[in-house]
């Protein structure tokens, strides 16, 4: 095992979002979520701290990846064998298609580069960090393709052992790199919620530690780079709406701390963008609850899209969700599945980006959104590729085939 990480003499500890409680770091391996509320923990950090410690203008001197950021995440430095290339990635300004969609600047943070080739890597490095730190050598979780991928590297490179729940019908590239890295793959009937379920037993505490979405609180803490990154690609100038493809929705989340953070470190002074959580039509339990009004999300039976990151028909963080997008004057879009593959191909030939579904979703998106007059033509957008399409065989077969 390699050396634990050291914490950030900048981090407050984790607060619940309910009852505010606060605990300690180290606490966090007895209570990796609130004990009263069993919501999600969220990290505090003392900002002026952070302030002094780093500006804006010294971010270069931490390197190219989330760990430029280092000022306001949970450990001093990163473990040198579990850098493998998270975040950093590029922010692509799309000026065909945003002349097609009358907008005034519209670009895409393209997830595809980072490593195992998905967003889902700041995350997960986070989370290993934080199984070192806790002195754990053995992770678990629930996936639904690309965190599996992603748990399975960085447990590799921290030299613990893995174990990975899936949906029988995950794509099998998924298993296949899982398998590469040495993590246990069980193969679940059903939904990701399916594969939680049998998570439980086949990987119980406490000798596997779960790191799974939202169930302890350093996953949030590599997605929140997003927002710090979006923000400086933007010379610190924040976009007028953000399409995020939502399914557990830890970066929606993450972004929305980010932002705020921002803010009291004094590097931006933007109010925040609205938010779009996106989903597809045949798993929406987010657009269904936000249309009703309602402060949670309730089980969607019967999930069914072949954005297997969209198949989460019961996000642990609903609450959480729902508060960011109305807190930023946002809102929830559900996508068709034949648009978001239509518009997988037309990322593809008009941007020369290989998305994956979900990424296709956002622009499926944006531009209802558009049609519907609720994005302006003034404004600066934001959308997501999530991954490679190139984990995607079977959706790009049926994309390339309803074009023949």
């Amino acid at each position: 095992m390699i050396e634990a990480p050291r914490w950030n003499p900048a981090l407050l500890g984790f607060v619940c979002p309910q009852c505010s409680r606060l605990v300690a770091p180290e606490a966090t391996l007895r209570e990796p979520v609130c004990g009263a509320c069993t919501l999600p923990l969220l990290a505090r950090y003392d900002l002026e701290r952070a302030r002094r410690e780093q500006s804006c203008e010294e971010l270069g001197r931490n390197g190219r990846d989330l760990w430029r950021y280092r000022a306001t995440l949970p450990f001093a430095s990163p473990c040198p064998e579990l850098r493998l290339g998270e975040g950093g990635t590029p922010l692509l300004p799309l000026p065909r298609l945003a002349r097609a969609l009358g907008l005034a600047e519209l670009w895409l943070k393209d997830e595809a580069a980072n490593a195992t080739q998905s967003f889902k890597a700041r995350g997960l490095s986070l989370a290993v960090h934080g199984a070192l730190a806790l002195g754990r050598d053995a992770i678990a979780l629930p996936s639904a393709g690309n965190a599996g991928s992603a748990a399975a590297a960085y447990a590799a490179a921290a030299g613990m052992r893995c174990r990975i729940a899936i949906p029988r019908d995950t794509p099998e590239p998924f298993v296949l790199e899982q398998r590469a890295f040495n993590a246990e793959v069980l193969l679940v009937e059903g939904t990701i919620a399916d594969a939680g379920r049998a998570l439980a037993t086949w990987a119980p505490a406490p000798e596997w530690w779960n790191v799974a979405t939202f169930r302890e609180p350093f996953r949030l803490e590599g997605k929140k780079t997003l927002g710090y990154e979006i923000a400086e690609q933007l010379g610190w100038r924040l976009p007028d709406v953000i399409f995020y493809p939502t399914g557990g929705g830890t970066g929606l989340v993450g972004m929305w701390q980010a932002f705020d953070e921002l803010r009291g470190l004094g590097w931006i002074r933007d109010g925040s963008p609205r938010f779009v959580s996106v989903q597809a039509a045949g798993c929406a339990p987010v657009v269904r609850a936000f249309e009703a009004g309602a402060t949670r999300t309730e089980m969607w039976e019967g999930a069914v899209t072949q954005a297997s990151g969209l198949r989460v028909p019961s996000p642990f963080a609903g609450a959480l969700i729902l508060e960011a997008l109305r807190e930023t004057l946002g809102w929830a879009m559900a996508v068709p599945e034949d648009a978001m593959l239509e518009v997988m191909i037309r990322l593809a030939r008009e941007a020369g980006c290989f998305a994956c579904p979900e990424g296709g979703a956002t622009l499926a998106a944006l531009s209802a959104a558009r049609a519907a007059g609720d994005v302006r033509a003034g404004d600066r957008v934001v959308i997501f590729n999530t991954g490679s399409g190139l984990k995607y065989p079977e959706a790009w077969r049926t994309a390339l085939a309803g074009q023949a």
